[in-house]
């Protein structure tokens, strides 16, 4: 079903937030692609108005606005994708860390009980997995490190063009596997209350993630220049 259905909710810009939010990162626009606000505004079955404001809140995030050209889903070259994984890594390797000596012993078995699930859930269907479980770990991590400065970066801004690009590569169940493999170790750490070993297992985790995407985009690293 769309994620552009009429919207009966009393918020109706938020809700318009929201569903725009899911029909672009679920993959139902293409990256580059123009969107019109009288589509849009039809599907949605509200005025133009309130679908303006949500587009105002997407900007720079999922969606870029230019002035006489229209609105269009951002697209994010091969370097600048490699880039976000740079900071990614970066700032959940540190999440980590701060979760470690941060999360509750309840916040800690509770993470345990959702890598239970993910060992029942990843069959067949391994994009399902990795679409639910796989961001549930990550912000409940995000969540334990009790830094909204790390979690205002990673959820306001990385996640947003990341989960664009993350639609169009159809996960394996390899990597899913490995992924859970992976989800494992950090909750190892995390456990343990060992802050160096959660850092270095996310950091790991997230390369993993980087060159798998990249791979599975076909994406090519531009060459440096001579000189």
């Amino acid at each position: 079903m769309s994620a552009l259905r009429p919207i009966e909710s009393n918020s109706v810009s938020d809700t318009a937030f929201d569903r725009l939010v899911e029909a672009i990162t679920s993959g139902e626009y293409a990256p580059g692609q123009k969107l019109s606000e009288t589509e849009l505004a039809s599907k949605l079955g509200i005025s133009r108005i309130p679908l303006r404001e949500a587009l105002g809140r997407l900007e720079g995030k999922l969606v870029t606005r230019t002035p006489r050209l229209g609105t269009r889903v951002i697209e994010l070259s091969s370097s600048t994708l490699e880039q976000l994984f740079y900071v990614r890594e970066a700032l959940e390797g540190m999440a980590a860390r701060l979760a470690a000596e941060n999360a509750t012993t309840a916040e800690i078995a509770a993470l345990s009980e959702l890598l239970a699930l993910e060992q029942t859930r990843c069959g067949p269907n391994a994009e399902t997995y990795l679409a639910s479980d796989d961001e549930d770990f990550h912000f409940r991590i995000i969540k334990a490190s009790r830094c909204e400065q790390l979690e205002k970066l990673l959820l306001e801004t990385v996640y947003y063009r990341l989960r664009i690009y993350r639609a169009r590569a159809r996960i394996d169940i390899n990597r899913a596997k490995a992924a859970m493999a992976e989800h494992r170790k950090v909750a190892a750490a995390l456990l343990a209350r060992d802050a160096d070993g959660a850092e270095r297992a996310m950091r790991h985790h997230i390369q993993a993630s980087r060159l798998n995407l990249i791979s599975r985009l076909n994406l090519k690293r531009p060459k440096a220049s001579a000189g």
